[in-house]
């Protein structure tokens, strides 16, 4: 018997469903997964509100680790028994058992757990597009991260300082700063104490940064631009506070020829060879050392719900996986 969460109306934490859903065999390309471990994302909380609307009735979580136990006609790259990941559509990673694409699937380095898979497949290929692809960051470089204790922001701080950039990153609690210093964030900003981009402009002489990484969109964009430096580029890869309200593109221009970006991991993951890279680049920064893994929260996945409501009411730090088992 498999389980798992689905939603059948959109709206609160309250709407996931602990359901029996059916497996079938694998179809043609397919694989069938056990998974060990699923992540949680800030996106999961966006289709299920129904501000990334889909067709309903449907499952949820788009990131996973398991083991291969049935391959479907025409796989080559996959067997029985292969350690895999992934992040990304079909939704429905809030599952026991579920069927996969197989083009969607990397193979997880023995050196790397399921439960580290499923925390960082997602979280740190989008810290690998942000970095390495969106805006290559180079040694010397100044960047400025929101929600740095988050688990996104926890591996950009790491992957940037090792690059050789001045992290500075915005937070809302005095641990998580503290905490977000420990990941190689230089200069922790407590949103709610002070003005974010007067100390940006404060800690970098008045020059601004080259780049502004926001997963926050409508509390801060404005103020976000504003710490930019000339030519600077704005990166607004999430929505934690709703979406950007409409402006005139003509403010990009007084404010210094800005460029803004709306990046997102599919984009950048939708060619097999680009999402293999990028995994790869991920494996090898992680196995390094460089950038550390860490799962903060753990929750039982029929207990889905309550990770949505920490995660919305921002009691959760870092990575967070659902224990399907």
């Amino acid at each position: 018997m498999n389980q798992a969460i689905r939603f059948h109306e959109t709206g609160g934490p309250e709407v996931l469903r602990w359901e029996t859903v059916e497996v079938p065999a694998p179809a043609s390309g397919e694989v069938t997964l056990r998974h060990h471990s699923v992540g949680l994302n800030y996106i999961d909380t966006y289709h299920r509100s129904g501000l990334y609307p889909v067709p309903l009735p449907s499952g949820i979580g788009l990131e996973a680790a398991g083991e291969v136990t049935a391959v479907g006609e025409g796989v080559t790259e996959l067997r029985v028994g292969d350690r895999v990941a992934y992040a990304g559509g079909p939704l429905g990673a809030y599952a026991q058992h579920r069927n996969m694409p197989a083009d969607r699937l990397v193979k997880l380095p023995e050196g790397i757990s399921y439960e580290q898979g499923a925390a960082m497949m997602l979280q740190g290929m989008t810290a690998q597009y942000l970095l390495r692809r969106t805006y290559r960051v180079q040694a010397g470089d100044t960047v400025l991260i929101h929600a740095a204790a988050g688990g996104v922001g926890l591996i950009v701080c790491q992957w940037a300082k090792a690059l050789g950039a001045t992290v500075i990153g915005t937070v809302g609690s005095e641990e998580k700063a503290e905490l977000a210093r420990a990941h190689g964030c230089d200069h922790a900003i407590l949103y709610n104490r002070e003005k974010f981009a007067d100390r940006v402009r404060e800690i970098t002489g008045g020059k601004g940064v080259p780049v502004v990484y926001d997963s926050i969109g409508k509390d801060t964009f404005m103020d976000s631009l504003s710490c930019l430096r000339p030519r600077g580029l704005m990166v607004t890869y999430g929505n934690a506070s709703g979406p950007v309200a409409p402006f005139d593109p003509g403010l990009l221009a007084k404010m210094g020829s800005l460029f803004l970006t709306r990046p997102t991991l599919f984009g950048y993951t939708a060619e097999r060879e680009d999402l293999v890279a990028m995994a790869q680049d991920l494996f090898e920064v992680v196995g390094s050392g460089k950038v550390k893994i860490e799962v903060r929260q753990r929750y039982p996945l029929a207990e889905a719900a309550q990770a949505h409501r920490d995660l919305e009411a921002r009691k959760t730090t870092g990575s967070t996986v659902l224990e399907p088992f």
